[in-house]
């Protein structure tokens, strides 16, 4: 087993499953291969000493670009879903009409806003979005081996590719599939393009890029990463897809969503910062045999 599975922060259900699921991977070739995660709070820390670290649409709510009154709205919105998301009482069914009317009215403010796009660099200059400890490795892992990663985020396009370009680590394997801004002649937000990602959606979002997963379809073995349950749908629309290792960050809320996540991940990071956990597998899965 990979040492770094046996550190505190990791749980797994059913740890044999997870060895065979892993042995198997690293027996077919690195061509195989495929990763598909979330981004916020997933390939983002969820803190850092002790302070939360915003997501994409965080950055935008306290930046320069958005008026008080506008982040006073957008944080009563925050107030009143954020329960609703992370309420492990409620099922996925109930929850996703109010995230369709949360993310909904939160685009429908920034619009009104007139975001502009020369002024994103900055505002995630500024920030205090961080990519977790570790990221380094893995985004350069990936690239190195030629092992696609597809983002599925519920954010704003716009500004997490400026997190990972600010990070250096934007490489070319990399393919993100989130909601983006839609800029007037002036460079001014007008609108957001396309169907709405949200939490509890990202199963559309995997059918209806199909024509990515299509190019990737000899890569039947995915490596899976999410922080919520929404996010185990991810990798619906992956071509006959024959081994997938599920790994869910647990950020908050632990002890009332610990069996929840347990039930739906095979490997469970409960407060942990760093890619640490996913570094270990994927250098195992490309050493050579």
């Amino acid at each position: 087993m990979i040492p770094e599975l046996s550190n505190p922060s990791v749980f797994m259900r059913d740890p044999q499953r997870v060895e065979e699921i892993i042995k198997t991977m690293q027996m077919d070739s690195t061509s195989t291969i495929q990763v598909i995660s979330d981004f916020d709070m997933t390939l983002t820390r969820f803190a850092y000493n002790g302070k939360r670290c915003p997501t994409s649409h965080n950055i935008l709510d306290n930046s320069k670009l958005i008026s008080e009154e506008c982040k006073a709205q957008l944080k009563d919105l925050l107030n009143t879903y954020y329960p609703i998301e992370i309420d492990s009482k409620r099922t996925a069914e109930e929850k996703l009409p109010l995230m369709v009317e949360w993310w909904t009215k939160a685009h429908t403010l920034l619009v009104q806003q007139r975001i502009r796009k020369d002024l994103l660099q900055d505002v995630v200059k500024e920030s205090d979005a961080m990519l977790r400890e570790g990221y380094q490795l893995f985004f350069d892992h990936l690239q190195e081996h030629s092992i696609p990663l597809l983002i599925f985020s519920a954010g704003v396009g716009d500004v997490l590719e400026e997190v990972i370009r600010q990070a250096g680590v934007f490489h070319p394997n990399v393919k993100v599939f989130s909601n983006y801004m839609d800029f007037d002649e002036t460079g001014a937000l007008k609108a957001f393009k396309g169907e709405l990602i949200h939490i509890y959606n990202k199963r559309e979002g995997a059918l209806l890029n199909t024509g990515h997963f299509q190019e990737l379809k000899s890569r039947h073995n995915v490596l899976l990463l999410g922080d919520s349950l929404g996010d185990l749908t991810m990798a619906d629309g992956v071509h006959s897809m024959e081994n997938i290792l599920k790994i869910g960050f647990l950020n908050d809320k632990v002890e009332e969503r610990k069996t929840s996540y347990l039930n739906a991940y095979d490997i469970v990071l409960v407060k942990d910062e760093t890619m640490e956990v996913p570094n270990a597998i994927m250098l195992h899965l490309t050493c050579t045999k």
